[in-house]
C-alpha cells in the first residue's frame, strides 16, 4: 500500500489521509448506528421479567 503512495505530490497525499479520516469517520458513525438500532430489538427479548430473574444470581 505505501508503495502506491511513493511519488504522489504532497497535495494528493493530503487529499488520501483527508479520505482516510472520513472513511474512520463514517465507520464510526455506522457502528454506533448499529448499536443504537440493535438495542431496541435485543430489548424486546433481553429486558423482561424472565431475564432478570435467570440472571439475578450475578
Amino acid at each position: 500500500m505505501t508503495t502506491e503512495l511513493n511519488g504522489l505530490p504532497e497535495q494528493a497525499c493530503e487529499e488520501v489521509l483527508d479520505f482516510i479520516r472520513f472513511l474512520k469517520t463514517r465507520h464510526r458513525r455506522d457502528t454506533r448506528k448499529a448499536a443504537i438500532a440493535s438495542e431496541s430489538a435485543l430489548g424486546k427479548d433481553w429486558l423482561t421479567p424472565e431475564e432478570d430473574a435467570a440472571w439475578s444470581h450475578l
